[in-house]
């Protein structure tokens, strides 16, 4: 049989999974663990089924056999490894990889060997955990072939996946697969990695800094006792960075240092006006501080992708990673970043499934494998649940957009 190629068909939120599940492909990150997984629809064909397809010149054709369904995006912290264990575990998950067709389960015990696509460092780092605790092996991937995997596919598959977000407004950008390379890919993670892309396959990291995701969360649970990135984000949406960052103005008696093209409102210090008042920290606004930090690192961030960006010509970057959570705030900052530094030259494009970059690679990783291999694994009970599906235009309290248990409506077909 031929192997495997994915079609997206349509792009939306679907409620709870009632089809069979296969293909879990797990990004195990330093601060979450990020999964993708594939459920046929209850509908679907055996895929050994053809159709034919007309054309307007009256010749047909018969159609590639397909499996319709639906992939599916979830994520939990990596802090939780035990509980993901659990929840595999007791939902029977681990029967989702490579394994033979007439695998039985008894008593929630592996009667043959199971293969999970896996990439990020946890995949080594938990690899004996999951085959003591559930028999699984972890195929391992590379991370940053599969974060490049993972943005190419998405970024020609998905109508909709990459945007602007300028002064409050939304713009998706129709991104021609012809003229889609080079572009400078940012995947802010706990830490942040610049990578050139140049095709499928075709890459380098050329830089990187480690003020990301895991600087955001650590020194906001140092500062603010949040426990949660997201409680931490939810802090800073009420905050107010000017009590805390000291701006030109404050240097300047309120107005614009226009000679070097600085205006008043720009940072000249963050976290500049602590050290000129005599205050301890408990005398400051625990919402001030993380809208503080917020800012400084989104814009230092945006600084470093344009100036990577300029060393290779390159007018297009897009951020991934699930430090933006599809918050306005954040996407401003980094958007006003690079605007500033390239003097509206270069723009940043947001992705909607930043933070699935990684998982998604390892899940097109499958397609190494022949269809037989699929359809073997068609029996097989999967089903990854953090929290309920929420709709695709949900707005949470940050004015974001939740992806988390987002579905993408597809179809696999044969050669």
């Amino acid at each position: 049989m031929g192997e495997k190629n994915l079609e997206i068909v349509q792009d939306q939120t679907a409620t709870e999974p009632n089809g069979q599940i296969s293909h879990l492909a797990l990004d195990i990150g330093g601060s979450l663990i990020k999964s993708v997984y594939f459920c046929r629809s209850d509908s679907s064909g055996s895929g050994d089924d053809q159709d034919h397809e007309c054309s307007a010149n009256g010749g047909c054709a018969k159609k590639r056999p397909a499996i319709e369904g639906s992939l599916h995006f979830a994520k939990l912290e990596t802090s939780k490894i035990d509980q993901c264990l659990e929840t595999i575990k007791s939902m029977k998950l681990q029967f989702n990889g490579f394994v033979h067709q007439n695998n039985t389960i008894e008593d929630n015990t592996i009667k043959d060997t199971s293969f999970i696509k896996a990439t990020g460092g946890g995949a080594h780092k938990f690899a004996d955990l999951f085959k003591e605790k559930l028999g699984i092996t972890l195929e391992k991937e590379d991370e940053m072939d599969c974060l490049v995997a993972g943005a190419n596919f998405l970024l020609k598959a998905v109508r909709q996946e990459a945007f602007t977000y300028i002064d409050g407004v939304k713009e998706f950008v129709q991104i021609d697969h012809n003229d889609l390379y080079p572009y400078l890919l940012v995947n802010i993670g706990s830490g942040v990695s610049m990578i050139k892309v140049d095709g499928d396959g075709l890459f380098e990291r050329v830089s990187g800094t480690s003020i990301g995701g895991g600087t955001f969360w650590g020194l906001g649970n140092l500062l603010t006792k949040c426990k949660s990135f997201d409680e931490l984000l939810e802090l800073s949406h009420r905050g107010n960075h000017r009590v805390i960052d000291m701006l030109v103005g404050d240097i300047y008696g309120g107005m614009d240092y226009s000679k070097v093209g600085l205006p008043s409102r720009a940072i000249a210090s963050s976290f500049g006006k602590a050290i000129s008042e005599d205050k301890e920290l408990d005398d400051y606004k625990p919402e001030d501080i993380a809208r503080s930090l917020l800012r400084m690192i989104s814009n230092n961030i945006g600084q470093i992708s344009y100036l990577n960006a300029l060393r290779f010509g390159l007018k297009r970057i897009f951020f991934g990673g699930f430090f933006i959570r599809g918050q306005s705030y954040t996407m401003d900052t980094i958007s006003v970043a690079v605007n500033f530094w390239s003097k509206g030259e270069a723009k940043a494009m947001f992705l909607r499934h930043e933070g699935f970059l990684g998982a998604m690679g390892a899940f097109v990783s499958y397609d190494k494998q022949r269809l037989d291999d699929l359809l073997a694994k068609e029996s097989l009970q999967l089903q990854v649940r953090t929290s309920p599906p929420v709709d695709t235009d949900y707005q949470s309290p940050l004015n974001g957009e939740s992806i988390e248990n987002e579905t993408i409506n597809c179809i696999i077909h044969t050669a």
